[in-house]
C-alpha cells in the first residue's frame, strides 16, 4: 500500500482510509490486484477469464466447459489459479455455482497457496465486517443455501474447511460468504460495464459517499483509484458504492440492504437532486415511473425490438409533457438509446443519446465517468453517421472527463485521442476537397 494512504477510525463509520500528502484531481490514488476474482457467470462465454478481455471468439477449457480464454497464453497463465476451481466446477456439472460461490472459493485456494504477499495489506480478510448480526432472517437464509452450495462445490478440493490453515472466520463458509458479499467490488470494463467480481482487500477500507472524492476504474482486473477533486493531507478518501443517479431514499435503502449502513453524506442530508429528478406534474411522469420494470425486463430478456417500440411510444406520447430531467424521462430514453444501437438504428441512437447529454452534466458532478462514457457512446454515433464536427466536440467534452477519471495510459484515453485525430483529419480532407 502506498506511503501517501493510512488507515484511520472515521467517526461515525468505523474504519476508513485518508491521505497523509495533498492529491491532485486526475492523480492515481492508488492500484492493485485483486486477491481473487471471477468473470460473472452471465457473461462466461464472452470475457476471458483470466485476463477479462471481451472476445468475439473464446477458447474453452475441455475439461470443466465453463472457463474461457482468448489465447493459449492466458490460458496457461490461468492455470495455476483454475485448476483446483476446474475440478469443484466438474463435480457440479451441468449446474454452475453463482458468483459468490464461485469467488468464494477462488478466495480460499488463493489463501491455500499464498503466492503474492499480503502482509502489506492494510486491511486483513479477517477484520473484514461480515454484518451478519444486522442481516434480516431471510437474507441469512439465503447466504445458508449459498454456504451449503459453497462446501458441495469444495468437496473435491477442500472437504472440511474448519480443519485447513485458514484465518478463523474463513473456516465458517456463512461467515465467508457474508464477507465476501459485503466486501467485494464489481469489475467493469471500459464503458462500466460490469464484467466480473474482485475481492480487493485494502480498498475495502474506503467508505462510501454519494459524491466522492474517488472513483474507481479498471484495467483488466487491476484496480486503480482516481482522485476526482483536490484532497487536503488528513482527508477521508471516498468512493460510491451505489449508482447515484436515483432518489435519496432508493440510495439509502439500496446501502442498507446491502452493506448495512444509513448513508449521512451531505448530498443525502440535503436531497438537493430530488425536486429536479421527479420535475415534472407527477400526474403525467407517473405511466412512465409504473411502466419501467416491464421494460426493463424486456432489456435483461435482450428483446431490443419490443424494448425499442414501449419505450419509444411512451416517449412520444405521455414523455413530450415531461421535463427531460425526469429521472424516470431519462432512465426510458437511456433504455431507448441501447436499444436503438443494439437494433442498429443510427440516426435514431444519436437523438436519444444527444437527449440525455445536458441531463447528464446536471446530475453526474464532472469528472464522472459516467458522463465520460455517456459522451464517448454519442461522439461515436455522431462519427458513424459523418456530423464530424458535432463528433470532435463532443470526444473533446468526453475528453475533459476521462482524462482525470482513467488517466493518460487507459485504453479508453487512447482511444479518445484516436477517434479525435481521425475527426481533425476527415475535416482537413473535406475542406481541402471543397477548395
Amino acid at each position: 500500500m502506498a506511503p501517501m494512504l493510512e488507515r484511520f477510525v472515521s467517526s461515525g463509520k468505523g474504519n476508513g482510509l485518508r491521505t497523509t500528502t495533498r492529491i491532485k484531481r486526475g492523480e492515481l490514488v492508488y492500484s492493485a490486484e485483486p486477491l481473487a476474482c471471477c468473470v460473472s457467470n452471465k457473461l462466461a462465454r464472452d470475457v476471458c477469464h483470466h485476463c477479462f478481455t471481451r472476445c468475439e471468439t473464446l477458447l474453452r477449457c475441455s475439461q470443466c466447459k465453463m472457463a474461457r480464454y482468448c489465447n493459449i497464453t492466458c490460458q496457461k497463465q490461468a492455470w495455476s489459479s483454475h485448476k483446483r476451481e476446474c475440478k469443484c466446477l466438474q463435480s457440479l456439472l451441468p449446474r454452475i455455482p453463482t458468483d459468490s460461490v464461485r469467488l468464494a472459493a477462488r478466495l480460499i485456494f488463493a489463501l491455500l497457496s499464498p503466492s503474492k504477499s499480503s502482509s502489506e495489506e492494510l486491511y486483513t480478510l479477517e477484520e473484514h465486517e461480515s454484518h451478519l448480526n444486522s442481516m434480516s432472517e431471510q437474507k441469512k437464509q439465503g447466504l445458508s443455501q449459498l454456504a451449503s452450495m459453497l462446501e458441495l462445490y469444495l468437496q473435491q478440493e477442500v472437504p472440511d474447511l474448519a480443519q485447513e490453515a485458514l484465518p478463523p472466520s474463513c473456516r465458517e463458509p456463512l461467515s465467508l460468504l457474508a464477507k465476501v458479499t459485503c466486501n467485494c467490488f464489481t469489475i467493469s470494463d471500459g464503458e462500466l460495464q460490469e464484467i466480473g467480481v474482485g475481492l480487493y482487500p485494502s480498498l475495502s477500507l474506503l467508505n462510501h459517499d454519494c459524491r466522492p472524492n474517488c472513483v474507481m476504474v479498471f484495467v483488466g482486473t487491476k484496480l486503480q483509484l482516481r482522485a476526482v477533486r483536490d484532497v487536503n493531507p488528513e482527508e477521508e478518501l471516498t468512493i460510491s458504492y451505489v449508482e447515484t443517479l436515483s432518489l435519496t431514499e432508493a440510495r439509502q435503502r439500496q446501502l442498507e440492504d446491502q452493506y448495512h449502513f444509513t448513508c449521512h453524506c451531505q448530498h443525502c442530508d440535503t436531497q438537493d437532486k430530488d425536486g429536479l429528478m421527479l420535475s415534472g406534474k407527477e400526474s403525467t411522469w407517473c405511466p412512465l415511473k409504473e411502466a419501467l420494470p416491464r421494460l426493463e425486463g424486456l432489456k435483461a430478456e435482450l428483446d431490443w425490438q419490443a424494448l425499442l417500440q414501449g419505450c419509444s411510444h411512451l416517449l412520444s406520447t405521455v414523455g413530450s409533457d415531461v421535463p427531460d430531467q425526469n429521472l424516470y424521462k431519462l432512465r426510458m430514453t437511456d433504455m431507448a438509446l441501447d436499444a436503438s444501437i443494439h437494433l442498429g438504428h443510427w440516426e435514431e441512437a444519436a437523438e436519444y443519446g444527444e437527449k440525455t447529454l445536458q441531463v447528464y452534466s446536471q446530475y453526474y458532478p464532472d469528472p464522472h465517468p459516467v458522463h465520460g462514457v455517456q459522451l464517448m457512446r454519442v461522439g461515436k454515433l455522431q462519427h458513424y453517421l459523418e456530423h464530424i464536427e458535432d463528433a470532435l466536440d463532443t470526444f473533446k467534452q468526453a475528453y475533459q472527463i476521462i482524462k482525470p477519471t482513467h488517466g493518460d495510459n487507459h485504453p479508453m484515453t487512447t482511444d479518445l485521442l484516436m477517434r479525435m485525430e481521425e475527426c481533425r483529419t476527415e475535416m482537413v480532407q473535406q475542406s481541402s476537397s471543397k477548395h
